[in-house]
């Protein structure tokens, strides 16, 4: 049992985490152990008090995103060694867990989540029902057609996890005090932090909210209003159960998809929880508009079995011996939800030196993975591996609180829902964050979220048949995409791209700035270039669009996921290194239209007196001019690939401008196109994008991105020396471009590559080839299968299709036919 120590003990810190629950214990616990001297943690009441004392305490390696798997695979070994490295028992259970698959469709997803986990060192197999009636024998097989299945799976219990976390954190020499309660939190202007208690105020040179449901009262003291919400819930502990008692070895955890509840022994009973739908679900609305009540700390919630009484049918139903046990305890209790169901974990743009660990649905699986993760990316001022799907600035002004609670209701109840590639949730949608053109465009087409924004994927035509249809085959937008990739490669096609995050940079040092940031040179007035920020360990941790309009005034486009990510990278090197600037985020107010194909230009020059001529505005050049009278930045890049233009502009003149375009290009025969014929276009021209290709898990160099790269440029700018040595020392794996023989079934990033019948890598993005007729995709292999011509496979639902490296790009972009043109037209001297 812990003793409190109600004291400061020191008025300065280097590390002040707010918040005595699993996940800031463990932050604690790997800062000290990495030799951070000064780590102070501060709980207001007692270590695990919120979320963490009352939680199932369930483990699991399996994750659909990929690199939390790494997170939850640190997490499960680190405490297996917990015990033995602190003395203090951890009651860690291992029978391993088991998803059931009772659908034609589960089985399709398990066949889809065995792929993107082949490349992985985490154990998961796909069995049949034998196997699992062999490791589960209490389960009712009747529509059991397959399980998902990791051994080293299993639970364990929170309080004893959090008393050895913190018993270690301790012997490292970090100081956690409590019962200390944040009053108020002052930022001052060297960047540090005056954190004030009733003892009194301990200056920190940073600071870590990790304050679970408390974690949004915080965020209040510096003026941020994170998108946080709790949720009740529920779960049901039996009686001894004689069946559960005479078996020999622990039963694995179960989860039971369709009936959405997990299930696992407690003793010798059983415990089960269940997530209900979005409409039964109950969230605990009072706490946002007025605060967590005072003195609430190991508390529950009253229980209601009514709500759940569907998933408790359902599990009576897979389990019969569940019928005759006794419910002895039911807890109901608080945990925080993110809107996407995904923690915040970070630092925070627009505030310096103020961290974030929090949203934590499911924190116990993540509390040592991400302890570890924050402690090294403060450390070493990069995170380890690439996590943006954690990003807490993934969040923005849009993220009202009625947006945050009706994503939750969703998150939550869709917690057991099939995970389809390309999936869209509609619940909070739109957002106020909509494009100029969103009114005009949404009744025509299947729009996508992208931060906010609401974007048309592909639109639709009579006999279309339209809607959102989610498959792991091809499905209702292959053919209308097709159709529009080839309305961009013979005719013009427009498109909105107003979701890109776009900043001003402007100032004496601008141009001093830009040249330290990025790993290409920077562009002439009047010229644009493709410029990518590296992270000190040579990771590309950005790419954007850099144009300089004027001189020392420069235009930054990022893609919309990227907004934030990239401004607060930006930021801080303009702290860091005093440089004299100005960045202005015009994200909102400005709107894009991309114009593509053949006739782009015939069709804008209708709209202008200025000459588009490829003499006179040539490739990567950018300049302001009016079309049709309304003043737009107009840049020649098209990521098709295409002769074309993206056109940058005030928001509000978007219909007018869009409309301008569609009336001067009747006669050509102009129509919309979507993201998803961009996306098809981009990948036959050979053209990477960040997230997939690369990202804060790979260097430039073997993502084939030395072109962008000047390692011989004066600037030493940030990642040169580790990418020389990365040079030096010769690349072990390259990005290859492949093509594959499928049948209905297309690759779309994170698949396992084959050779040889082993895992020798994986795809990063993919998309059927409307010009070659099959399918296309980049991977990552070992240097030394890296040649074309090489045969490989890829693993596309359960089954391996012959894959073959081909020279790249397949689709020649039109400024190199234009100029392979010339040169054959050119006459011999």
């Amino acid at each position: 049992k812990e003793t409190p120590s109600p004291s400061l003990g020191k008025d300065r810190a280097d590390t002040v985490i707010i918040g005595g629950g699993c996940v800031g214990v463990s932050l604690a616990y790997h800062l000290a152990k990495a030799g951070l001297k000064d780590v102070v943690l501060l709980e207001k009441s007692e270590l695990t008090a919120g979320s963490t004392w009352h939680a199932a305490g369930l483990t699991t390696y399996f994750h659909p995103g990929i690199n939390l798997k790494k997170i939850h695979a640190y997490s499960i070994k680190l405490y297996e060694k917990l015990e033995e490295e602190t003395g203090q028992a951890v009651g860690f259970h291992q029978p391993g867990s088991i998803r059931i698959a009772s659908t034609p469709t589960r089985v399709d997803e398990f066949k889809y989540q065995m792929t993107r986990t082949g490349w992985h060192p985490t154990e998961q197999y796909l069995i049949t029902p034998e196997k699992v009636q062999e490791l589960f024998p209490l389960l009712n097989m009747d529509t059991v057609l397959a399980g998902l299945y990791n051994p080293g799976d299993g639970h364990i219990d929170p309080y004893s996890l959090t008393m050895a976390l913190a018993a270690g954190a301790r012997k490292y020499g970090a100081q956690l005090n409590y019962p200390v309660q944040v009053t108020n939190l002052n930022s001052r202007s060297d960047g540090t932090w005056e954190v004030e208690t009733p003892l009194g105020i301990i200056r920190a040179k940073r600071i870590v909210n990790t304050a679970g449901f408390w974690a949004r009262d915080i965020g209040k003291m510096i003026g941020l209003q994170h998108p946080l919400i709790p949720v009740h819930h529920q779960y049901v502990v039996t009686s001894t159960i004689p069946e559960v008692k005479a078996l020999k070895r622990e039963l694995p955890v179960i989860r039971d998809l369709e009936g959405s509840y997990y299930l696992r022994q407690e003793r010798d009973g059983l415990l089960f929880g269940p997530y209900e739908s979005e409409e039964k679900m109950k969230l605990q609305e009072s706490w946002v508009t007025n605060g967590v009540p005072p003195g609430f700390g190991k508390e529950l919630f009253e229980s209601d079995l009514d709500r759940i009484m569907e998933h408790i049918e359902a599990a009576m139903e897979m389990v019969p011996v569940l019928r005759k046990a006794d419910i002895v305890n039911t807890i109901a209790g608080p945990i925080t939800y993110s809107p996407d169901i995904l923690p915040m974990v970070g630092p925070h743009q627009g505030v310096r030196n103020y961290w974030v660990a929090i949203g934590f649905g499911y924190g116990i699986i993540h509390a040592g993975g991400i302890g570890k993760y924050l402690s090294d990316w403060i450390l070493e001022g990069e995170p380890p591996f690439d996590l943006i799907e954690l990003d807490p600035n993934r969040y923005g002004k849009w993220t009202t609180t009625k947006y945050t609670a009706a994503k939750a209701r969703e998150s939550y109840g869709f917690n057991n829902i099939v995970g389809y590639p390309k999936e869209e949730r509609f619940a909070g949608r739109p957002t106020e964050r909509t494009s100029g053109l969103y009114d005009l465009l949404k009744s025509k087409c299947s729009m996508g979220f992208h931060a906010g924004w609401e974007q048309p994927h592909w639109f639709y035509k009579p006999g279309d048949e339209t809607g959102y249809k989610p498959s792991f085959r091809r499905t209702n937008w292959f053919d209308p995409v097709g159709r529009e990739y080839k309305q961009v490669m013979e005719k013009v096609g427009v498109i909105d791209l107003s979701p890109f995050g776009k900043f001003k940079v402007k100032g004496t040092d601008s141009v001093k700035l830009l040249d330290h940031l990025f790993a290409n040179v920077v562009p002439k007035v009047g010229s644009t270039n493709i410029s990518h920020m590296l992270t000190p360990r040579g990771k590309v941790y950005a790419e954007l669009t850099v144009s300089q309009l004027y001189p020392g005034e420069f235009m930054l486009v990022t893609g919309s996921g990227s907004e934030l990510h990239d401004l607060r990278w930006i930021e801080e090197e303009v702290t860091r290194g005093g440089y004299e600037v100005e960045i202005v985020n015009m994200t909102d107010e400005m709107g894009v239209l991309g114009v593509a194909g053949p006739y782009a230009r015939q069709v804008l020059q209708k709209l202008t007196s200025e000459d588009l001529s490829d003499g006179s505005f040539k490739f990567l050049q950018s300049r302001p001019l009016k079309l049709s009278d309304i003043a737009v930045t107009a840049i020649r890049i098209s990521y098709t690939g295409e002769l074309g233009w993206e056109l940058y502009h005030r928001k509000e003149d978007s219909v007018a401008l869009y409309s301008a375009i569609m009336e001067a290009g009747q006669k050509e025969g102009i129509d919309n196109f979507g993201t998803y014929a961009l996306n098809a276009l981009r990948l036959e021209k050979g053209f990477r994008a960040w997230g997939a290709e690369m990202n804060c898990d790979t260097n430039p160099l073997e993502a084939g991105l030395e072109y962008f790269v000047k390692l011989n440029k004066p600037a030493d700018f940030t990642g040169k020396q580790a990418l020389k040595e990365i040079k030096e020392k010769g690349l072990r794996r390259r990005l290859v471009y492949i093509t594959v023989e499928t049948d209905n079934v297309d690759p779309e990033g994170n698949e396992s590559v084959w050779h040889n019948g082993k895992v020798i890598g994986n795809t990063t993005s993919g998309s059927f080839s409307y010009s070659a007729q099959k399918s296309l995709a980049f991977a990552y292999v070992p240097t030394e299968l890296s040649e074309a011509g090489q045969k490989l496979e890829v693993e596309l639902l359960g089954k391996n299709y012959p894959a073959t490296i081909i020279q790249e790009p397949l689709v020649l972009t039109e400024p190199a036919r234009t100029r392979l043109q010339r040169k054959v037209e050119s006459p011999k001297i």
